[in-house]
């Protein structure tokens, strides 16, 4: 066999939001682009800010000697300490550059981190709904997924989390803003997390309290997103500029590691050298080079609660029942069954591509994303109405 029956059967389970995406294709080519209301994937498609763009001409410019050469597998020394302070600012711990790994975005740092930490048959605890390449991620270096059920309204079950812990358990993985729901764990679960975490290691193995953070800048409400390393000593941040400055394409992002973690010098020691035998080498030179000078730049997230609170309208018209997403540009809705991937492939018969909760761990739920044109949220009132009451009328 020429591919592994391992990775046979990962294509047979993979994502679900490529599959929507790609079923989207083919019904716009069916019955054209305007009539068709693509919910699936989260494309954030709000323009960079000006200022990516004048970093980006300065830093293309340069000519300066070796500016194109091999760099320190961690990234360069002078983006990781420009990084470093504005983690420090953000988070409200003190963090020096020698805590700072550029990545290939989120996900090259979630690789690098599980290669780093885990033994084979190693345990990641992880909130369900979830993001569904976290799967993915775990089992590329041998560890196992091992998801938990949130509260109703998504909130931090704490308890779950600590009844799940095992000698196995090498680390806790949180996403928030949540990538399916958009809830925005609260200060008060992180500090309960923190602190049970605290209790499990004590005398024995450090458990790491992970959290992926690529849309904490994406927030509609007051709220604010609550730092782990501000809490917990064993915590590791991994986030990407892909939504923070709409860079999606560039790969670009970092981990950030608590200082006080356990063996700190052998945890970053290990990382920078997952970080070259994974491939990566290091991250893209050039994007280094522009994020490392737009600490304070951020895109421009009303076009994103405008479109939020137009989808909201829509659905709660329509009669469908979901909380009120917190960040992240996600809806995730209740399903009029148990049955999600039934109720999904009844709403394409409207022309509505959603995600089933399945793919998320979540089944009984569906997930839109509102970073589509406005035009696609104001048209698709009339056939998420007419959907869900044919399907109720079955």
């Amino acid at each position: 066999m020429p591919v592994s029956e391992y990775i046979t059967e990962a294509v047979k389970k993979s994502s679900w939001i490529r599959k929507m995406f790609e079923e989207g294709t083919r019904l716009k080519a069916i019955h054209g682009e305007d009539n068709v209301f693509d919910f699936s994937i989260g494309n954030p498609d709000a323009d960079p800010p000006e200022d990516f763009f004048r970093e980006f001409e300065s830093a293309s410019r340069s000519r300066e000697k070796g500016v194109h050469g091999y760099m320190p597998n961690a990234g360069f020394n002078e983006v990781r300490s420009q990084i470093a302070s504005m983690v420090t600012r953000d988070h409200g711990i003190d963090i020096a550059s020698d805590s700072i790994i550029m990545t290939c975005g989120a996900a090259g740092g979630l690789n690098v981190l599980f290669k780093t930490i885990l033994n084979p048959g190693d345990e990641i605890i992880v909130p369900a709904p979830y993001f569904v390449e976290y799967g993915f991620y775990t089992a590329n270096h041998g560890g196992v997924l091992k998801p938990v059920k949130t509260d109703p309204d998504f909130s931090l079950n704490v308890g779950n989390i600590i009844n799940a812990v095992t000698d196995k358990t090498a680390a806790v993985l949180i996403n928030s803003p949540n990538n399916p729901t958009g809830r925005i764990y609260s200060e008060e679960a992180v500090t309960e997390l923190s602190s049970a975490l605290r209790a499990k290691s004590a005398g024995k193995r450090s458990i790491y309290l992970i959290s992926d953070e690529p849309y904490r800048d994406i927030v509609f409400t007051d709220t604010k997103v609550p730092s782990i390393l501000k809490h917990y000593e064993h915590s590791i941040v991994a986030t990407s500029y892909s939504k923070t400055l709409s860079l999606p394409g560039e790969r670009i992002g970092y981990l950030a590691v608590n200082p006080a973690c356990d063996d700190f010098s052998r945890l970053m020691s290990g990382l920078v050298f997952s970080n070259r035998i994974l491939g990566f080498v290091n991250a893209p030179a050039l994007m280094q080079r522009i994020v490392g000078k737009l600490s304070s730049a951020r895109v421009d997230i009303n076009l994103y609660r405008k479109r939020r609170d137009m989808l909201v309208d829509v659905l709660k018209r329509a009669g469908y029942s979901f909380p009120d997403p917190e960040g992240a540009f996600y809806i995730f809705c209740s399903c009029p069954s148990d049955d999600d991937v039934d109720f999904v492939s009844h709403l394409q018969k409207y022309n509505i591509l959603a995600v089933p909760g399945s793919g998320f761990g979540c089944p009984g739920n569906f997930r839109l994303t509102f970073c589509v044109s406005e035009k696609t949220i104001a048209g698709s009132f009339s056939a998420f109405k007419e959907a869900l009451e044919t399907y109720k009328a079955r």
